[in-house]
């Protein structure tokens, strides 16, 4: 398989999200900007909210939709922008359910990507992937890595409808 199906099955799992009740929250959602941008072509723009670059601000606004029974789909084109959010990530959204003795279980879909070096090599601020580090320091957030594009669907899949939060991380490097 290649890198335009790894593209394929991303886009097939936004599809398959878009028909749930959840909403697109991130930079490039409803306007091109990064390569996630065309992953979400076919989901409605009644389903996408644009955000500015303010990952912090944007991860607790998710968190706070996901309190009141939002299921917000967090989009983060890179993971060297998705350091900017650790604070909301790993000490409220992670922490919330045991601060709650379970009571409160926010479920927030994070989507982020490890950086593509291809057509252009971006160098080392933008092409990070910190998913084992994240995996250290979370205990309630499932951190799920899409190696191949037959792991998209289920990953997305398993995420909505978990009783939590999960982080995805894709590899649009896939296959060159």
């Amino acid at each position: 398989m290649t890198n335009a199906m790894y593209k394929t099955k991303l886009i097939e799992a936004m599809n398959w999200l878009g028909k749930r009740d959840v909403l697109f929250i991130g930079q490039a959602v409803r306007y091109a900007g990064t390569g996630l941008y065309d992953s979400l072509i076919d989901v409605p723009d009644s389903k996408k909210i644009e955000f500015p670059v303010a990952e912090n601000f944007q991860v607790g606004f998710c968190h706070g939709m996901a309190i009141n029974g939002i299921t917000p789909i967090c989009v983060i084109p890179r993971w060297n922008f998705l350091l900017c959010a650790t604070d909301q990530i790993i000490n409220h959204l992670d922490k919330m359910p045991l601060m709650s003795d379970y009571k409160c279980t926010p479920k927030v879909i994070i989507r982020v990507a490890v950086g593509s070096e291809n057509p252009v090599d971006p160098q080392d601020q933008h092409k990070g992937n910190f998913s084992e580090s994240f995996r250290l320091m979370c205990k309630t957030i499932k951190i799920v890595e899409c190696l191949t594009p037959d792991s998209i669907l289920p990953a997305y899949q398993d995420a909505y409808y978990r009783n939590g939060s999960t982080i995805i991380v894709e590899h649009p490097d896939y296959g060159k």
